[in-house]
């Protein structure tokens, strides 16, 4: 009887317990009006999902991945209460609101972050009217559910509809964001391979080419770049696939699409009739009829579109790299199939690239951040047209213009058209600034002008001047670029009546400008929108050089600026037949620590612990200790010597490695590894070092001696962390075994 009734008391423990918390979200999720204030309550919490085949770990806000659509009236006021019931700062920043510069959201350079436990309060008067969203700016949060969408109704309503829906499209990962940069920062090709985007070598001469791969590779690049991730999944609004069926036929909808990815652009395409954008990151625009539209990450495009008679109108997007896409259903009947957007053809890409006059490979990182142009830069790197009249120049030069206008002009604006003029006066002074987008897949460091945020001087700029920025793109990836705080003239062919965005996308080797008026005070963050491109470093501070907001002085700017530059550690071991090894990593924007071993069964050992430090992109020079028996098959021996030296990535990507001892010998080695089929990679190694005796160590009337150590071998790579292999060196013979990755 005691354990029955202990039974039912638990029981109704548990159900008062779950109806508190159910009241308790319920509660949080209630907006209050209060005249023309309207109040949120969110909260940020820690949960476990299942979006993409796994339960992992996510956050989410009230409840809910996205988090709920914030509604509000143009010429009203926001209230809006966050609080963290995590374990973790966070922080959420209002994206596109043009608000007072202390509720912008970003953590440490305008606003607190939010601590464990804590309730943030932003207030601010709703200036605009539009579709917008709001997402975290604290270390890699967005990736996993920390976003939600913002619509502002306008004071008078001048486009036509009946409904409106939000469609938040995102990107899913059952990895831990963490870990997903810690395998871009190490090099990998995984994520390519997983996608089935990889160029292997046996592809590339099976179509013909080589002379484009070894233009790549001249320039240390393996290929043209589009994604840097592989998604299980992309969501719109939380699920792969969304059906609307309340909708009637000839309604006309108004579709609020917002791109939430943190890694991801889309192509959108949309079964039926054509439908009709009139917005673009909340601000009208001339409508116009288009299907087929690219909507980089962070933009905002508003579409209407009419319910049909008899049929389910799909709106796609398709993600850029053609690896995966989601769908939302509207209305009821037979599916209207959206447009197919084939999968891009890399290695094409390559082919016709190659054919154009630019230089790839802008480092992400330059000599001395301190005296380095950009204009020297711009001028060294990307497309290069010929000045002279030369008519066969003259034809070249056409000949890659249209080149460069097939592949990248997809990615152009002159479909915007803002309804009322955007320019400004021709009184008003102009301050232009150039910045080069610049990249390093290599080791994943993101920059402008080659300096990473943690290099880079704040852009001064003043209150009642134009700033005008040319965004030069010397990658060959898009960069979706935001600057928080203000809205910017992007520059296109309709000159005064360019559109006024928040975000603009700058496709790959190209040049896009933008303009906007100095009408704020304080610091604005001004970054590329690839999530892992900001926390890799590329991003700017604004500053009009006003005071600080003394609400601040507890939280220096250095700690966000930190979060672009720390530390990632990686390690892989070899288990073999023949030899044993292990390399251990660890690495930031400038600075590499080293410990790699390497023993034979047949007892030859080498070890070694370096330091590294980047000068440039693809240079370093570095210092250590290495540890080598010094007769073979015999441990009893190990000579310790101290190494200085060089590393350098050379064109064709070979690892060049030149040193000297404490023994005063000399050492070259080369390095390199090539994909020639899919999983499947070839490898070698060749290191010469050379005793010339500086050191008067060798036996008398011997006057030089030389050492010469080689392997090669055959990799297949099975999964992330695990790839098989077979090898011969002439320190431990052949064998084969297993590496593993982590």
């Amino acid at each position: 009887m005691k354990g029955i009734n202990l039974k039912f008391i638990l029981l109704m423990l548990a159900f008062v317990v779950t109806t508190i918390n159910y009241a308790q979200q319920k509660k949080d999720l209630l907006t209050e009006i209060k005249g023309d204030t309207t109040v949120y309550h969110l909260n940020i919490n820690k949960t476990k999902v299942n979006l993409a085949g796994k339960k992992v770990n996510a956050m989410s806000i009230n409840g809910s991945i996205p988090g709920p659509t914030l509604k509000f009236k143009e010429g009203g006021f926001a209230v809006i209460y966050v609080r963290n019931n995590m374990d973790v700062e966070t922080s959420v920043h209002w994206h596109g609101l043009l608000v007072p510069n202390y509720y912008d959201g970003v953590p440490y350079l305008t606003t607190p972050p939010i601590r464990p436990g804590h309730t943030e309060k932003y207030e601010f008067p709703l200036k605009q009217s539009g579709t917008y969203w709001y997402h975290g700016h604290t270390g890699l949060q967005e990736q996993i559910g920390v976003y939600g969408s913002i619509i502002i109704e306008p004071k008078e309503k001048k486009i036509a509809y009946d409904k409106d829906l939000v469609l938040v499209f995102s990107d899913w990962t059952n990895e831990k964001p963490s870990s997903v940069l810690k395998t871009l920062k190490r090099g990998s090709d995984w994520y390519n391979i997983k996608k089935g985007t990889s160029t292997p070598l046996n592809e590339v001469l099976k179509r013909r080419a080589f002379s484009a791969q070894l233009k790549f590779w001249k320039q240390r690049m393996e290929s043209a770049d589009i994604a840097d991730i592989y998604y299980p999944a992309f969501l719109v609004n939380g699920k792969s696939v969304q059906n609307y069926t309340d909708f009637k036929p000839g309604e006309k909808v108004r579709l609020r699409i917002i791109n939430a990815g943190a890694s991801t652009s889309f192509w959108l395409t949309f079964g039926g009739d054509t439908p009709t954008l009139v917005s673009a990151d909340g601000k009208n625009i001339v409508p116009v009829k288009r299907n087929k539209t690219f909507i980089a990450i962070a933009e905002t495009y508003d579409f209407i579109v009419t319910i049909p008679e008899n049929g389910r109108i799909e709106i796609r997007a398709t993600s850029q790299d053609g690896t995966g896409k989601t769908s939302a259903f509207l209305g009821t009947g037979k599916k209207l199939v959206a447009l197919d957007v084939p999968k891009p053809d890399k290695i094409e890409m390559m082919k016709k690239i190659a054919k154009m006059d630019m230089k790839m490979g802008a480092p992400a990182l330059v000599f001395n951040s301190r005296k380095s142009d950009p204009y020297k830069m711009m001028k060294k790197y990307g497309m290069k047209m010929s000045s002279s009249k030369n008519k066969k120049m003259a034809g070249m030069d056409m000949i890659m213009k249209r080149t460069s206008k097939n592949l990248f002009s997809k990615y152009n604006y002159d479909y915007l058209k803002s309804p009322n003029k955007t320019s400004f006066s021709k009184d008003i002074p102009v301050k232009n600034i150039l910045l080069n987008l610049t990249g390093n897949m290599q080791r994943y460091v993101w920059s402008l002008n080659g300096k990473p945020l943690s290099e880079a001087d704040k852009i001064k700029i003043k209150s009642g001047e134009v700033t005008r920025i040319t965004l030069n793109n010397l990658t060959m990836m898009s960069h979706p670029m935001h600057l928080h705080g203000h809205f910017f003239r992007v520059i296109n062919k309709n000159g005064d009546y360019s559109p006024l965005k928040h975000t603009v996308n700058v496709g790959p080797m190209q040049k896009v400008t933008i303009e906007f008026y100095g009408n704020e005070s304080g610091d604005w963050f001004f970054h590329c929108h690839i999530l892992y491109h900001l926390v890799g470093g590329m991003a700017r501070v604004v500053s009009y050089g006003t005071p600080r907001d003394t609400r601040l002085k507890m939280y220096p700017v250095s700690k966000i600026i930190d979060e672009t530059n720390r530390f990632y550690s990686w390690s892989n071991a070899d288990i073999a037949s023949h030899m044993i090894g292990f390399n251990f990593t660890t690495s930031n924007i400038r600075n590499q620590f080293n410990i790699t071993t390497e023993y034979g069964w047949n007892k030859n050992l080498e070890s070694e612990i370096t330091y590294e430090r980047y000068l440039q992109s693809y240079f370093r020079i570095f210092g250590g200790v290495n540890f080598e028996n010094t007769s073979k098959d015999n441990l009893n021996n190990i000579t310790t010597t101290a190494v200085i030296g060089m590393r350098y990535l050379t064109p064709y990507l070979f690892n060049l490695d030149v040193r000297i001892d404490s023994k005063l010998r000399p050492d070259i080695s080369l390095s390199r590894s090539i994909m020639i089929f899919p999983r499947t990679v070839i490898f070698g190694y060749y290191e010469y070092k050379a005793n010339f005796n500086w050191s008067n160590k060798l036996p008398s009337g011997i006057n030089y001696q030389k050492d010469i150590t080689w392997n090669s071998g055959l990799e297949y790579i099975i999964s992330k962390n695990i790839s098989v292999f077979g090898s011969y060196d002439n320190r431990f013979g052949a064998g084969g075994g297993f590496s593993f990755r982590f």
